[in-house]
């Protein structure tokens, strides 16, 4: 990760904006102190389609069912 202090990235905005754009880090120190950083905006995620998985994944028909006894005392700590 590259390090500049204010007046640098004040100056080298443009060239930093770049770097960052490539996939770089960039902290941004006052007085050497980290006090910013440049990262990359995240891609945006595709838009989400209704029904994308249909047929792809099965809900068997019992999923909703009441748990053995032996399971449920289990997760009640019995």
């Amino acid at each position: 990760m590259q390090t500049v202090n204010i007046h640098e990235a004040k100056t080298q905005f443009s060239k930093l904006v770049d770097a960052v754009g490539l996939g770089a880090e960039i902290m941004i120190a006052k007085a050497g102190k980290p006090a910013a950083m440049l990262v990359p905006v995240p891609a945006k995620r595709p838009a989400r389609t209704p029904g994308a998985m249909k047929g792809k994944i099965r809900i068997a028909d019992d999923f909703d069912a009441p748990l053995p006894d032996d399971v449920l005392a289990a997760f009640e700590g019995r």
